[in-house]
């Protein structure tokens, strides 16, 4: 799955264009190398996300096309966050 899709199913981030923006301005990283948006994510990949001065780091648990919003948490497993 696409990292900018995994980001906005999990609901780590509200839309897949911020995602996108993430990504492009190198503030996100997959197994810590700059990620594009179109980085293929896999089960066990860690991602860290900068959202201004916070950083939030956390490991793929599982992918799926869909999910709801209630469920979406289970996507993920929150190694860090600051």
């Amino acid at each position: 799955m696409r990292l900018d899709k995994f980001l906005k199913v999990s609901r780590l981030v509200k839309r897949r264009t911020v995602a996108k923006d993430f990504a492009d301005h190198e503030r996100v990283l997959v197994n810590g190398r700059v990620a594009k948006p179109a980085t293929e994510v896999r089960p066990g990949d860690v991602i860290t996300i900068q959202f201004g001065v916070r950083k939030m780091v956390v490991e793929v648990l599982e992918l799926k096309e869909s999910v709801r919003a209630a469920d979406a948490a289970q996507l993920y497993r929150t190694i860090e966050q600051s």
